[in-house]
């Protein structure tokens, strides 16, 4: 299973918000716990999932194609 936020939160011994602010580059962290954090996101492997960041913002960059028949190698005109 990968690391959550919380893991990364848990092993610089910073709150869940630090964590994300740093993942959203506030300038409202300082350089020494950006570094803390930073550091135990890359222990632990930690990349942000896209999903749970697209349901908080509550937008997607997805963009959904229909097509009507897929065994049709050309689209209609």
């Amino acid at each position: 299973m990968s690391a959550t936020i919380y893991d990364v939160a848990k092993k610089a011994k910073v709150s869940i918000a630090t964590v994300s602010r740093v993942i959203n580059n506030s300038n409202l962290v300082s350089e020494k716990t950006r570094e803390k954090v930073k550091k135990a996101m890359e222990e632990l492997d930690y990349s942000p999932n896209a999903i749970a960041s697209a349901l908080t913002k509550k937008s997607i960059l997805t963009l959904g194609l229909l097509i009507p028949d897929v065994t049709n190698p050309f689209l209609p005109n």
